[in-house]
């Protein structure tokens, strides 16, 4: 068998090392928890770094520093051995501009005021739709996202399985928005799953149901056995300890303990990966509880955040960091700082994706400005513009409209008619349904004036 692509990590143990404690010193000015770029390094990285026959021990000078700064969870692996992480200098910068970013709106984002229309109608659903599609393609679905998008927009019924998995996504994350305000049960668990595996067949899944049996695991890189989640038989009361750890105080106030609600969040999906509960969708469950524990402490932003696309870029930094955790005593912030990453990351692809949406409403708008349709039609109607512009001949019905901007079919059908009767729209009958056509000569009608 070929060598595991990560190394355990050499064991410190204060009540263990204590008599080499005088020898550790020596080494504490010039190492700390991170290195001097601020990086939180495994083992397996950072023997490399530092003199060869010295390693060992400046490891262990190291982890006397980051254990020094531990936080201990109520939360275990099989063996009995805690859980813990720790926030050196580096992750509380990152902490503080996910802070940042997360509290405000999406005009803070995009350095500019956004409209409520333009913040609730159009991007909580476009971006939902992404976040929906993206992490279904993390699981393996290959359905185009132009293809989907139609999909969830028409709510077309899925015709294969990598649809289905698209709108069972999509349905998730909506159910976690709708109970955010409720405390963390086994039964929402079994819901997320069922939510997000029901009508697919991968792995022989069965949806709302704990996996019967321990012929799952995780493989690394090289084929290996990586991680061997607990045993089944433990799954039911290993969840229950996790729910409560969801719904203890860790505000900080009346005298609780206090994690940030970012970390906490990240937590409990690495938790959802390590139990590894179900035959399949952990990761889609894991990811779908990280999102209700956001906007449960009100982060609204994180509605139109998507992970699951940078995820997908970066599939094997993700399950390293899942491996350095396991492989050095279940310290958490490895797995913390790679979330916190993906976060930020994440921030600055919402902050390209609304300066692009903004640049070509803004171009459609200036356009209509000159016309005499401009000071007659509202935002929907100029983003539909927009959309037309882009595709001619694209067909549009009541319920996409309906669909994209979360607005009733009969506002969005009272919209289309108005573009209709202004000779903007086209449309016709699809046996009982009504369609909408973007006009092919529709840039030209425009700049005509």
């Amino acid at each position: 068998m070929s060598k595991s692509v990560v190394e355990q990590a050499p064991i410190f143990d204060l009540s263990q090392d204590v008599k080499i404690l005088p020898e550790l010193v020596k080494y504490f000015d010039k190492y700390d928890a991170t290195d001097s770029k601020g990086r939180y390094l495994h083992w397996s990285q950072f023997k490399w770094r530092v003199p060869k026959e010295e390693a060992q021990i400046i490891w262990k000078a190291v982890k006397f520093k980051r254990m020094s700064q531990m936080k201990h969870l109520p939360l275990s692996d099989e063996r009995g051995t805690p859980f813990s992480y720790c926030t050196p200098p580096s992750m509380e910068a990152m902490l503080h501009q996910v802070i940042k970013l997360a509290g405000g709106n999406v005009g803070a984002i995009d350095g500019r005021t956004a409209s409520d229309s333009l913040q609730n109608r159009f991007l909580v659903s476009s971006l939902l739709m992404e976040e929906a599609i993206t992490s279904a393609q993390l699981e393996g679905a290959s359905t185009t996202r132009e293809v989907a998008k139609k999909m969830l927009e028409e709510e077309r019924e899925p015709i294969d399985e990598d649809e289905r998995m698209i709108l069972n996504n999509y349905l998730l994350l909506k159910y976690a928005e709708n109970i955010k305000d409720d405390d963390l049960s086994i039964d929402q668990i079994l819901e997320f799953h069922r939510i997000s595996t029901l009508g697919t067949t991968e792995n022989n899944v069965c949806p709302g149901k704990f996996r019967e049996d321990n012929g799952i695991y995780v493989e690394d890189g090289n084929g290996e056995i990586a991680h061997q989640p607990p045993d089944f038989k433990l799954i039911h009361n290993r969840l229950e300890q996790l729910c409560q750890f969801a719904n203890l105080d860790h505000s900080g106030l009346d005298g609780s303990s206090f994690i940030a609600p970012v970390v906490k969040a990240i937590i409990l999906h690495f938790m959802i990966g390590y139990e590894h509960p179900f035959r399949d969708g952990n990761g889609r469950t894991a990811r779908a509880l990280f999102y209700w524990y956001m906007l449960k402490c009100e982060y609204k932003l994180f509605e139109y955040v998507s992970i699951s696309k940078l995820l997908r870029e970066k599939p094997r930094d993700y399950g390293m960091s899942f491996l350095y955790a396991e492989r050095d005593q279940n310290d958490l912030t490895y797995f913390i700082y790679f979330q916190l990453e993906i976060i930020l990351a994440a921030f600055d692809e919402l902050e390209k994706y609304l300066d692009d949406k903004a640049t070509e409403f803004q171009k459609i708008a200036a356009i209509l400005e000159k016309t005499k349709w401009g000071g007659t039609l509202n935002f929907i109607q100029k983003d539909l513009l927009k959309k037309a512009v882009k595709e001619p001949g694209r067909i549009f019905t009541v319920k996409e409209i309906s669909n994209s901007y979360s607005i009733s079919q009969n506002t969005a059908r009272t919209y289309l008619n108005k573009l209709t009767k202004k000779r903007l729209f086209l449309s016709s009958k699809d046996g009982k349904t009504i369609i909408y056509i973007a006009p092919s000569d529709l840039i030209s009608k425009l700049n005509a004036k």
